[in-house]
Order: C-alpha cells, then sequence, then structure tokens
C-alpha cells in the first residue's frame, strides 16, 4: 500500500471518530405529557445543541422500553445509557433510598432541597458502587390526604377504607388504626366510585388525573413528604465522553434540575386551583390533626434509623443542623 495513501486513511478514520455521535437511550415511567417527562425532553434538546449534535439522547416515555422497576437495572448494566427513576421505589436496596418517604421529615420545597443536599453524597457514592451516575433530581408535589369525610384528627381516620399503595402508605394505615385496601392507580377512580376506598395520601396532581373530586371532596394539604425523580446515567457511559462533552451534559443537567424543581413548585399550586375548580374542598389540616400526623411521622423516622444505621443518622443530623 502506498504509504502516503495509508497516512491519508489513517487521519480521515481520526477525523471520523472525533465526529462519532454517542446514542443514549433514556427510559422513563411517566406519560409525554407529566411535567418530568417535558423537563428531560428539553435536556435531551440542551444536551444536541451544546455538544453540536455528538450526543443524541432518545427518550422512551410511559414505560415504553423498560418499565418503572427494571430502569435501574437497565442503566447500571448498560441496557440503557441512561434512565429516571422513582428513588423510594428502591428502598428495598438501601434505606438510603427512602429517605425522601419519610413522613414528616421534609414538608416544603426549601426542607426538601436541604434534604436532598445532606443526603447527595451518601446516593451518590452508593449509586457510583453500582456503576450508575447522577445526572439530576427533581421532586413531585408535596403529599396530602384524600378524604371522603371531614376530619379534625387521626382518631377520624380509625377504620376508615384507606389505600395502601406503597410500604409507607401501609405502615400509616396501621399506625393511624384505618383499613388499608391495596389499590394501583389505574384502578383508583373506581375504587373511589364503588365505595372500595374513601380516604387515601398522595399529591394534588394524582387527585387531578384520577377524578378524585368526583367521589371525594376534602383534600388536606398536610405536606407529609416531597418525593424525587432521579435520572442516572450509566458511568461507563458517561466516561467515554471527551471533557467538553462531559462538561457540556452535566450543565445542561445542572439548569434541568433547577428548572424542573422551580416546575414542580407551581404544578403543585396549580393543581391545588383545578381541584378546588372541580369542588374540591383543600384544607389546611387542624393543628390537632398535624399533632397527630407528626406524631406519625416520629414513629417513622425512628423505625427508618433503626435500619439506616450511622450513614442515616448522619445524614438526618447535617439535615437538621
Amino acid at each position: 500500500m502506498n504509504h502516503k495513501f495509508s497516512i491519508a486513511l489513517a487521519g480521515l478514520t481520526l477525523a471520523a471518530t472525533s465526529f462519532a455521535q454517542t446514542k443514549w437511550d433514556l427510559p422513563t415511567a411517566y406519560p409525554a405529557t407529566n411535567y418530568h417527562t417535558e423537563n428531560i425532553a428539553q435536556f435531551a434538546k440542551d444536551v444536541d445543541a451544546a455538544t453540536g449534535g455528538k450526543v443524541k439522547i432518545t427518550v422512551h416515555a410511559n414505560a415504553s422500553l423498560f418499565k418503572a422497576p427494571e430502569i435501574k437495572r437497565a442503566v447500571q448494566s448498560g441496557q440503557a445509557q441512561a434512565g429516571e427513576i422513582l428513588l423510594a421505589n428502591f428502598a428495598n436496596e438501601n434505606p438510603i433510598y427512602a429517605l425522601d418517604g419519610v413522613p414528616f421529615l421534609a414538608t416544603t420545597y426549601p426542607e426538601a432541597k436541604k434534604l436532598y443536599a445532606a443526603s447527595k453524597p451518601a446516593m451518590e457514592k452508593l449509586l457510583a458502587a453500582q456503576g450508575i451516575k447522577v445526572l439530576f433530581m427533581v421532586p413531585w408535589a408535596p403529599q396530602g390526604i384524600y378524604s371522603k369525610k371531614e376530619i379534625g384528627s387521626v382518631a377520624d381516620l380509625r377504620g376508615i377504607k384507606w389505600r395502601a399503595y406503597s410500604p409507607a402508605t401501609a405502615k400509616i394505615a396501621e399506625l393511624i388504626g384505618a383499613q388499608p385496601v391495596q389499590i394501583q392507580q389505574a384502578e383508583l377512580s373506581a375504587a373511589m366510585a364503588t365505595g372500595v376506598i374513601e380516604s387515601y395520601m398522595s399529591s394534588g396532581s394524582t387527585g387531578y388525573d384520577t377524578k378524585t373530586y368526583e367521589s371525594i371532596k376534602n383534600f388536606y394539604d398536610t405536606q407529609a413528604w416531597i418525593p424525587k425523580n432521579a435520572i442516572l446515567v450509566n458511568a461507563k457511559s458517561f466516561d467515554a465522553l471527551d471533557a467538553p462533552t462531559k462538561a457540556a451534559v452535566l450543565k445542561a443537567a445542572a439548569d434541568a434540575e433547577v428548572r424542573g424543581w422551580k416546575t414542580a413548585e407551581e404544578k403543585n399550586t396549580e393543581y391545588k386551583r383545578l381541584l378546588t375548580e372541580r369542588g374540591m374542598k383543600i384544607h389546611k389540616p387542624s393543628a390537632k390533626l398535624d399533632a397527630d400526623m407528626r406524631q406519625v411521622g416520629g414513629i417513622m423516622q425512628a423505625d427508618w434509623l433503626k435500619v439506616a444505621g450511622a450513614d442515616g443518622a448522619a445524614i438526618v443530623e447535617a439535615y437538621k443542623k
């Protein structure tokens, strides 16, 4: 082979690899119209623009690529380069993931932000050990109580048919003496219409999406906990990027986090307005109901600290400073 020709060929190959496009799949379990998904779609656009088209992220909404429980494992194994998970769903792997689902630990967005800052290093270390990097995290709306009848204290919830859809909501039912009924969100409207459940805890968005206002007319804005979604990337996929591309992805991620928190707060206000317009009474909990529920939260925080050990205690201590 002609020597000059082989050098030219090598140069061409090098040029081709330096412009190689990196393609990432990013599965999420939520619909395309959900604000979390919209925020991720904007993140993907920002990454495309900032890297000059070098990194293309395809967002797969509505559990179309992987179901919610499979997404973390898919990112870990590299079947998907990135993905979105609800952290609290992985409490069985490590209690640290469930921290933002501990009732009455953080009840406002500023508190949730402080709790996030306190828990972030431990969370990043846990995920790094599994070959995963955190890109950004965005909260949901605070959780309140939907109830068919008006309630002034926990005593009013005794024996009530209560939707339990997670370990935390089942534990609350046990502590307040309610009757737990397991109902998935897809069956929620029918369960309320037929009286299978009379009460449940969730956010304003769930109440609106499931038309809770057709069967239940009271929402107590207890702001019990503010869970977060984490957007993750496979560490090897991220490390394969060059330094300027990494910086561009991290900048887009930081912007997405700020935007996501702002949207979450705005949506929370908007959903409460929409519920009110449809006949829902939004109540500020009475001092008694608030104190009773905080007592329940105290028991659950103590339970969490038992399983989370020294690492958990250090996070809560840092948060409460």
